[in-house]
């Protein structure tokens, strides 16, 4: 079956906001284009239906069900998206009780057996890689087969949750593909660059590191496969000739992690001078490995990176299992500021023996760490992470919708929940503050990026009302002001 017929399938993502990620732009669902894509090499007709970034209300999403009646809608769900996934399964099987209603990624992976206990509007969890799973769950249910002989999922039998075997990892990347003709192109773009045409791209999944708070490393059971240089820079090359791509966020976790692989990605994408600005994520300790490689990053493309440092005190990051120390992260992000580059960091707050004075060093520190940009973010514990089981006895929120990193669900021991919620308001302004009183020091191509940026935040983020109203220092008088203002 091709697209042009019946939808059988709709991948969904659900109707979430929570103001920090869309603030920069329209990201598309990766992860949903790759299920995609496995679909229809397997024959099925699919449909995307990214809700989020259309800002469907979930109205919206019951007129689109109704109208696509598809027999199997698929939604991918993050702790903090769960609840909404799951409101669109509802409404799903209230358009159409015969849907077969599925849920996969990190959240339904681990707590997949809490989800089929309550809701009785999921039919099945895919759990761990979706991409074969997806075709032959969709073969088996087709068929009316036995889908306990599915690896990789879960499902109930009667008053039982059965969980099949867990699906060993696929070996050769180079082999899938998104569904990228999928994609309503016009939808996506980075807003610090007007105009332009915004693709999230992989080039390796997996993480070998130990971080206690993240999900990452637990999902893909700390392996890491990558895709070959040429496979990955082909791809980039396709999606700038075809679909007029200019900005690409690779979303592996630790892309650069094989020195040599990464090295001859950066020299393919100088050979080739696509014209597509780069933006990445990677760990401290490969910028510090690649100091005398960095300049390539830049000729290659790469304008942005976001190293996460989460904490300056050097206590909380061996409970975080960083296994970096405080000095190098300041050194990494120095490294990325030397070579032109936007550089990006996070620092994590509010765990149990938080403080008002600790919260203000970190503040302070970040401002010493001097990065372009800072994100300073509540300790989220995710139900299934290492980190959990040390702090579920000081979780106050339950709502999981409050798990995106900007609500603080701990409450620390001499702080409200208030408290935290407005120390970490007031170091993204104490953080922005200082760093544009900077401005006038920074090259011409980076102080357009810092009014850009706060135009966003003035704007289009959870932040709107902390930072509008700061004060626009030199270079920046002029700006438009948030509309009404006195939105991960």
């Amino acid at each position: 079956m091709n697209t042009s017929r019946r939808t059988e399938i709709m991948l969904i993502t659900p109707p979430y906001h929570s103001g920090v990620v869309e603030s920069a732009g329209s990201w598309l669902p990766l992860g949903l284009l790759y299920v995609a894509g496995a679909l229809q090499r397997a024959g099925y007709g699919v449909m995307l239906y990214d809700a989020m970034t259309r800002f469907h209300t979930l109205d919206e999403v019951r007129q689109t069900l109704r109208r696509e009646a598809p027999a199997a809608v698929f939604v991918s769900c993050i702790t903090a998206t769960v609840l909404d996934g799951m409101e669109v399964c509802r409404v799903a099987k209230q358009e159409r009780p015969e849907t077969l209603t599925v849920l996969g990624n990190t959240h339904p992976t681990f707590m997949y057996e809490e989800i089929l206990r309550e809701h009785p509007e999921i039919d099945v969890i895919v759990r761990g890689e979706g991409e074969i799973t997806a075709v032959e769950l969709m073969d088996a249910w087709r068929a009316g087969a036995d889908l306990s002989m599915v690896p990789g999922i879960a499902f109930r039998n009667g008053p039982a949750i059965v969980a099949t075997p867990r699906r060993a990892f696929m070996a050769d990347l180079d082999a899938i593909a998104p569904a990228w003709e999928l994609v309503p192109w016009r939808e996506y773009s980075y807003r610090p660059k007007p105009g332009s045409t915004l693709a999230v791209v992989s080039s390796s999944r997996g993480c070998k590191q130990h971080c206690s708070f993240c999900s990452q490393r637990l999902f893909w059971e700390q392996s890491w496969r990558s895709v070959s240089p040429a496979r990955f820079v082909d791809e980039l090359e396709m999606l700038r000739l075809r679909y007029g791509v200019d900005v690409a966020m690779i979303a592996d976790e630790i892309p650069t992690l094989d020195a040599g692989r990464w090295r001859r990605i950066l020299e393919l994408l100088i050979e080739r001078d696509l014209g597509i600005a780069l933006l990445l994520e990677t760990r401290v300790d490969d910028i510090l490995r690649d100091a005398d490689v960095l300049p390539l990053y830049r000729r290659a493309g790469i304008e942005h990176i976001y190293v996460g440092v989460e904490s300056v005190d050097q206590a909380t990051l061996d409970l975080f299992k960083k296994d970096v120390r405080v000095d190098q992260n300041k050194r990494a992000i120095e490294l990325i500021n030397q070579h032109n580059m936007i550089s990006e960091t996070s620092f994590v707050m509010g765990m149990p023996d938080e403080t008002p004075a600790s919260m203000q060093r970190t503040i302070e520190l970040a401002k010493f760490y001097d990065p372009d940009m800072a994100f300073f973010l509540a300790i989220t514990p995710w139900p299934y992470s290492d980190i959990y089981k040390d702090v579920k006895d000081r979780i106050v929120v339950r709502d999981y919708r409050k798990y995106n990193l900007i609500e603080p669900v701990i409450k620390p021991d001499a702080m409200t929940l208030e408290d935290v919620r407005s120390d970490l308001f007031r170091g993204f302004r104490e953080f922005y503050m200082n760093k544009m009183g900077k401005f006038e020091t920074m090259p011409a191509w980076k102080q357009a990026f810092m009014k850009s940026l706060m135009k966003l935040l003035m704007e289009h983020s959870y932040l709107r009302d902390q930072m509008t109203g700061m004060g626009a220092p030199s270079g920046l008088h002029g700006m438009p002001k948030a509309e009404g203002a006195a939105r991960e």
